[in-house]
């Protein structure tokens, strides 16, 4: 846990509510930190989570620092969030970008700004700010990206490897929650009402514009920065977890950007900043913050970019649980990326082994529907049932190679991947690949997972329906990873045809037929290096004191679990989603908030496939007590998608919005 300073170099002035114009006459909502004398620096936060009563708890304790440090900081909302003004339509929008140049232009000129601004952020925070500096605002000095992707398509929660992941109707829930949220009168006096409406009213799921767009085509494009990474000219700290499914943008944009303009971090951390995790051990990450923008901001030697260009936490094995506190491990570093150090392992599946030649031969899968039952999550907090469970259950319905015990330990960096030749007995199939450590009593620990959609076997922008039993040449990239494999363990590959309900089942159950002596396992093999023994130690944890919350207890009322009804086949898979109770005493707002998103399914029948999305969040203060409630389900048949949702909306009990949607969605090669 991060220990709370109060004393700092300078005194900071807070400034609750700052309203900052854009050129159409729109004001976005800011909460300023500055030092209380003189022109700093300016670090930029801009996200659509509410910044009076959503990360209320988690601002301060960063920006307060950063502020008591020199640096001037404000978290502001993106237009039509929060108490920001306007509306928002979607997620990482052109408009978004230009405000946020417009922004940064305006922060520029302010008194007590230097004219150098630098952006900072966790998730939506750190592909906007990825995406503004790839429109190259004059003011932008460096970017400091954690939890993100450069890549809106294919690795982010709407489709990985071009297959449906369960998260984009989730995700989309949980933006139509947050967007009916009322603004605070406090800030607005009587217009609070009408910008309310107005937002309700304009409000509509997400997922129903994501879902029009199954392959990679230009509205995808737009937004990811791996489409020109030469169109970033600053400098970018860029920062991730292996417990976070964002962790694999690190090493492409270090190895895009290169070591004298960029610097990646990996920790064992789940999707959370690194000096307050829930997966430890946690750093020093302020002090780091601190030493990047000094180093580029204020032209001092901090020494950061001496330091190698990847520092990563090389993680020990484990057995298989839903949850770790902790990862035993120890810091590595690599002076560039790709690293000239890291060497491929190819590996052969011959039989049911991994080998280092290949054998002629065929190995067929056509998986069950209950693979993945044992997945965990795919983007995951780290909570106490966010990690795979034991592999085990799910090799029981996949193709499964292993190498001899380990005569030696063995470390991987990198992204493993899978080459194959792969024939399928339908036009429409998937591939999930997983890689696991295998102890000496058969306990299969997951270390990362990959999957393709083979109908995108010409690439994520050229779906093309495979012709039965004409096989295709395809390469499975995994998510990077560093692991230890410890002596006498084995590596151990999986390979299956469904991953529900991690991903949407294709429209019938394939049987893919592998040509084994055109499949090669490679692994990035990471020799010791005794310069890591010497690395600068991290600093302990530290924050400003955070605003003042009560955490009232919640329990949510479907807790993790997966249950199987053995005479009918069906599989119902459940996630709690944001349970909470803050209670913010300062501004007089209590907000609580329970979701649930289950996944059914029935064994044999792949059309059988369902999701749906349950959110409520209640708002409580003075003036009432406001009510968002909504759902969602989609179901599917052979060649559509069916999605319906609805929102309701109650002030003091009293309904005074309700929206409904039906559509009908053609499937794209999904």
């Amino acid at each position: 846990m991060a220990s709370i300073r109060s004393q700092f170099p300078r005194r900071v002035e807070v400034v609750e509510n700052l309203w900052i114009p854009l050129p159409d006459g729109t004001r976005l909502a800011a909460k300023l930190w500055r030092p209380a004398e003189g022109r700093h620096p300016a670090i930029l936060e801009y996200l659509p989570y509410r910044k009076h009563d959503g990360t209320r708890g988690r601002d301060q304790g960063m920006h307060m620092y950063l502020a008591g440090h020199g640096y001037a900081c404000l978290r502001v909302d993106i237009r039509g969030c929060g108490e920001s003004e306007g509306l928002l339509h979607d997620e990482y929008s052109e408009i978004e970008q230009q405000d946020g140049c417009d922004l940064i232009a305006w922060i520029a000129a302010q008194g007590w700004c230097d004219g150098q601004v630098a952006t900072i952020g966790i998730s939506w925070g750190g592909f906007n700010g990825l995406q503004i500096a790839a429109r190259q605002p004059p003011a932008l000095k460096t970017v400091i990206a954690v939890g993100f992707t450069d890549d809106r398509y294919a690795t982010d929660v709407h489709y990985i490897g071009g297959c449906l992941s369960k998260d984009n109707l989730d995700w989309s829930g949980t933006m139509v929650a947050g967007m009916d949220l009322p603004p605070d009168p406090a800030l607005h006096g009587p217009t609070w009402r009408d910008l309310w409406l107005q937002r309700i009213a304009a409000n509509r799921p997400w997922g129903l514009i994501w879902m029009q767009h199954q392959h990679r085509d230009d509205y995808w494009k737009q937004g990811s920065v791996c489409e020109d990474f030469s169109a970033i000219k600053v400098p970018v700290y860029a920062v991730s977890g292996w417990a976070d499914n964002y962790s694999e943008a690190v090493p492409r944009l270090l190895a895009a950007l290169g070591p004298d303009r960029c610097r990646g971090l990996v920790g064992p951390w789940a999707h959370s900043f690194p000096m307050d995790v829930t997966v430890g051990p946690a750093i020093g990450w302020l002090q780091e913050v601190l030493r990047w923008c000094d180093h580029w901001m204020k032209g001092q030697d901090t020494g950061i970019m001496r330091e190698p260009a990847l520092r990563v936490w090389m993680q020990d094995s484990v057995p298989p649980k839903t949850c770790y506190a902790e990862r035993p491990g120890r810091w590595v570093g690599e002076e560039s990326w790709p690293s000239p150090r890291i060497e491929d392992w190819q590996l052969y599946p011959v039989g049911s082994g991994l080998c280092d030649s290949p054998e002629p031969g065929e190995a067929r899968v056509c998986s069950p529907l209950w693979v993945g039952a044992a997945a965990g999550e795919i983007g995951r907090y780290g909570a106490e049932a966010d990690w795979p469970t034991d592999q085990r259950e799910d090799d029981g319905g996949s193709l499964v190679w292993m190498t001899a015990p380990l005569e030696d330990r063995v470390e991987i960096l990198g992204a493993p991947r899978l080459r194959l030749r792969v024939a399928s007995d339908k036009p429409l199939a998937l591939v999930a690949v997983r890689l696991c450590d295998v102890a000496p009593d058969g306990a299969s620990t997951r270390v990362t997972l990959g999957m393709l959609n083979l109908a995108h076997h010409r690439g994520h922008d050229r779906p093309e329906a495979l012709v039965p039993g004409r096989p295709v040449e395809v390469v499975v990239d995994l998510d990077d990873i560093a692991h230890a494999f410890p002596a006498g363990h084995r590596i151990g590959l999986s390979l299956s045809s469904v991953y529900w309900p991690i991903t949407w089942p294709s429209p019938e159950l394939a049987t893919l037929a592998v040509d084994l002596g055109a499949a090669q396992l490679v692994l990035p093999r990471r020799p010791l290096r005794a310069e890591d023994a010497a690395l600068r130690a991290f600093d302990p944890p530290e924050l400003a004191p955070q605003s003042p919350v009560i955490d009232h207890p919640v329990a949510p009322a479907h807790p993790r679990r997966v249950t199987r009804e053995l005479l009918s086949g069906k599989i119902t898979v459940d996630f709690p989603r944001w349970c909470y109770d803050h209670e913010f005493p300062d501004i007089g707002i209590r907000q609580a908030s329970e979701g649930h998103a289950r996944y059914e399914i029935t064994e044999g029948d792949p059309l059988s496939a369902a999701m749906e999305t349950r959110y409520q969040v209640v708002q409580t203060r003075a003036d009432g007590v406001f009510t968002h409630d909504s759902q969602s389900r989609m179901t599917c048949d052979e060649k559509t998608f069916h999605i319906w949702a609805e929102t309701v909306i109650r002030e003091n009990g009293t309904e005074i919005a309700r929206q409904e949607w039906r559509e009908e969605v053609p499937r794209d090669h999904v």
